[in-house]
């Protein structure tokens, strides 16, 4: 039988000030731990009537990359630490929170995004996560400004 353990934790970053927060704890937790950071953006087309082609739905993988890139550039400079990789991932971010959980060591996830790419994140991801994960789960809250 396989170890759930891959030497990883896995991170869902949308923009938000809690998902930026969410890298940084991850990043802190993994160093003394000789752990991988996945700071992970998810991106998909909207669903569609069979049939149906939706205009201006074009854009999406790019801009969910856009989004990780100055997550990660929000949370440690332009100079990414040693243990920190960027993953763009296809797929709803609830779902594949879940399925990465099965091969983590934790998963990180910030509490209600609201990036700019964050309708992607908005509602009860985070609750989704918690309930059905597969390894330990940190909910992390954005600082609070002042």
């Amino acid at each position: 039988m396989e170890s759930n353990s891959s030497g990883r934790i896995v991170v869902g970053v949308d923009g938000s000030e809690a998902s930026v927060e969410a890298l940084r704890q991850a990043q802190q937790l993994a160093g003394p731990l000789g752990l991988r950071v996945e700071a992970s953006a998810f991106w998909d087309y909207p669903q569609v009537y069979a049939g149906y082609v939706a205009m201006g739905i074009e854009g999406f993988e790019e801009a969910a990359g856009n989004t990780l890139r100055e997550t990660v550039e929000k949370a440690f400079g332009p100079e990414l630490p040693h243990n920190v990789v960027a993953r763009l991932v296809r797929g709803h971010p609830r779902t594949m929170l879940i399925e990465a959980s099965k091969n983590a060591d934790m998963i990180v996830v910030g509490r209600r995004g609201h990036g700019g790419f964050g309708g992607l994140l908005l509602g009860s991801v985070s609750s989704a996560v918690v309930a059905h994960a597969h390894c330990p789960i940190l909910v992390v809250h954005a600082p609070e400004k002042g």
